[in-house]
C-alpha cells in the first residue's frame, strides 16, 4: 500500500459521430482500405483551405451539455505548430485559446458516495493521420487525417485508479447514449492520457507529472495507474529525483514503458487559425443542436426503478443501447418491465448474438412483445414454450396467437391441477423422495423429469420445481 497520495489528470480524445470530416468533405469511416477516404486537404497539400463542418460544432455543443460545461459563445481556432510524420501540415488545428466548453463535471459513484469528476475544458480539433511501424518503415493511413476530436480534459481531481475507470466508464456511457461517438476504444474513436504525480502531504506542492499514452482499454488505464503509483513509491522511497516523463502502457508486460523524458516545456507556438472566422454561437444555434439528445443513462435508470426493474437488469439493459431502446418504447404501456427485461437479456440476447443481428433487425415488432411479455406473466407461454418457438416470434410475421396454435402450446396455468400432478408422482416414486430427503440432490431432478412428463410438458418448469420443493419439505 502506497504511503503517498496520487493526484490524477486524465485527457480523453474522443472522434466524433460525423458523416464527413471536420475541415474537408471526405467520408469519416473506419476499417476502409488505407489511403481511400482522402482528399488533398486531408493530405496537407499547400495551397488548400479548411471549411469548418456546422456538423462537429452542433455535436460539440451537445457533448457540452451532456458534460455539464458552460458553452463558449465565441471562440477561434488554433494552429498547434509540430513537426511529426503523421502531421504533413507541420501544424494541427485546435482550440487552444477558446474552448468550446468549461467548467464542467461527470458524477461518478465510490462505493456507495457520489463524486464530481471536474472537467476543465473540452477542445475540438482535427485528428492527425495513424502510422504504422513496420521494422525500419513507417507507413502513413491519411484516413483518420482530418476526422473530428474533442479532447476532455480533467482538472488533477481524481485520487485512484478506480476513480478513473468508473470515470472512464460514466463518460463513455454518457457520450455514446448522446450520439456523439461510438466510444470503441478498440477501433481508437476513444484514446485516453493519465497524468499521473505523488506527494507525501496533502498541504505539498504537486509531485513530478508523468504522462502515460494512448491506453487501449478501461481495465489498462486503472492497471498504468496503479503501476505508476507503485514505480514513482518506490523511487521517492529511495530518494531519489526524477524529470517530468511521457510513457506508454505495454499490454504484453502490463507495465508502463518510458518514452521519452520532458527537458523543457513543450512550445507549439499557438496562434489564431487565420483561414477560418471566429465562431458566434448564438442561443438559437445552441437550441437546436440540443433538440435531440436521447434520455441518457442516468435517466434511463430513474425510469426502470420506477417500473420496478431489478438493479442488475437495469445495469445489464444500459449496457446494451439497442435493448435500452427498443425497451423505452414501451414507456407508454403497463407491461411488467422485470418480464420484459428478462425476456431481452435472456433468450432474446442469445438469439441476437448467435445471428449477430440488432433487435431492430428482427420482426419483434412493439405489439408483438407486448403480447408476448403478457403472456409470459400469465404463464400462457413457459421459459420452454419460448425457447422452442423464438425464431417464429423474431423471424415470422405470424402473431403470438398464431404460433401458439401452430405450435399446439396449451400449458396448465391451474396451480390446483399441478399440486394434483406432483402429489401422484410423489406417491408413485417413494423410493426418489427417501433419496432426495437423505440429501441426493440428483433426486430431485429425476422427481422434476416425471411432474414434466405426467403433464405431457404443459407445466411451467420454475412454477413446478417451486411447488415440487414446498411439498418435499413438508416430506
Amino acid at each position: 500500500m502506497s504511503n503517498y497520495i496520487p493526484t490524477i489528470g486524465i485527457e480523453i480524445h474522443v472522434e466524433l459521430k460525423t458523416n464527413t470530416k471536420i475541415f474537408s468533405d471526405s467520408i469519416n469511416g473506419y476499417g476502409m482500405g488505407a489511403n481511400t477516404l482522402v482528399n488533398e486537404i486531408d493530405l496537407g497539400y499547400p495551397g488548400t483551405l479548411p471549411l469548418i463542418n456546422k456538423e462537429v460544432i452542433n455535436i460539440a455543443i451537445k457533448a457540452c451539455k451532456v458534460l455539464n460545461c458552460k458553452i463558449r459563445k465565441e471562440m477561434h481556432f488554433d494552429r498547434k505548430n509540430y513537426f511529426y510524420p503523421d502531421n504533413p501540415k507541420n501544424y494541427q488545428i485546435t482550440q487552444a485559446r477558446t474552448p468550446i466548453g468549461y467548467d464542467g463535471y461527470v458524477q461518478i459513484n465510490v462505493d456507495g458516495v457520489d463524486k464530481k469528476i471536474e472537467i476543465e475544458e473540452m477542445h475540438i480539433e482535427e485528428d492527425t493521420c495513424k502510422s504504422a511501424h513496420r521494422k525500419n518503415v513507417t507507413l502513413l493511413d491519411f484516413n483518420r487525417a482530418g476526422v473530428p476530436l474533442i479532447e476532455i480534459v480533467t482538472k488533477p481531481c481524481i485520487s485512484s485508479a478506480k476513480e478513473a475507470m468508473l470515470y472512464i466508464e460514466k463518460l463513455k456511457e454518457t457520450l455514446l447514449y448522446a450520439d456523439i461517438s461510438d466510444c470503441k476504444m478498440e477501433e481508437g474513436s476513444l484514446r485516453c492520457d493519465c497524468n499521473v504525480s505523488l506527494r507525501k502531504n496533502k498541504e505539498d506542492k504537486l509531485g513530478v507529472k508523468v504522462e502515460v499514452k494512448n491506453i487501449g482499454s478501461i481495465s489498462n488505464v486503472g492497471l498504468s495507474i496503479e503501476k505508476e503509483i507503485a514505480r514513482q513509491s518506490i523511487l521517492y522511497d529511495k530518494g531519489e529525483i526524477f524529470k517530468e516523463q511521457t510513457r506508454r502502457f505495454d499490454s504484453t508486460i502490463n507495465d508502463t514503458v518510458l518514452m521519452r523524458i520532458k527537458e523543457t516545456g513543450n512550445d507549439y507556438r499557438y496562434f489564431p487559425e487565420p483561414d477560418i472566422p471566429y465562431i458566434h454561437l448564438t442561443d438559437q444555434m445552441i437550441n437546436d443542436a440540443l433538440k435531440n439528445i436521447p434520455i441518457l443513462p442516468d435517466e434511463r435508470r430513474k425510469i426502470y426503478q420506477k417500473k420496478n426493474m431489478s438493479n442488475i437488469n437495469i445495469e445489464k439493459i444500459i449496457a446494451n443501447r439497442s435493448l435500452s431502446d427498443y425497451l423505452n418504447d414501451m414507456l407508454d404501456t403497463d407491461i411488467d418491465f422485470q418480464v420484459a427485461s428478462n425476456l431481452l437479456l435472456g433468450d432474446i440476447s442469445s438469439y441476437l448474438n448467435k445471428n449477430n443481428k440488432n433487435i431492430f433487425e428482427t420482426k419483434l415488432t412493439k405489439e408483438k412483445f407486448i403480447d408476448l411479455v403478457s403472456k409470459t406473466k400469465s404463464r400462457i407461454l413457459t421459459s420452454k414454450n419460448i425457447k422452442d418457438i423464438l425464431n417464429s416470434v423474431l423471424e415470422s410475421d405470424n402473431s403470438i396467437d398464431e404460433i401458439i396454435s401452430s405450435n399446439n402450446i396449451s400449458n396448465i396455468t391451474d396451480d390446483n391441477e399441478l399440486k394434483d400432478i406432483i402429489s401422484k408422482v410423489l406417491v408413485e416414486n417413494e423410493n426418489s423422495v427417501n433419496d432426495y430427503i437423505n440429501g441426493h440432490d440428483r433426486a430431485f431432478k429425476y422427481l422434476m423429469g416425471q411432474v414434466m412428463k405426467m403433464s405431457k410438458g404443459k407445466a411451467d418448469p420454475l412454477i413446478a420445481s417451486n411447488l415440487l420443493k414446498e411439498f418435499l419439505i413438508k416430506k
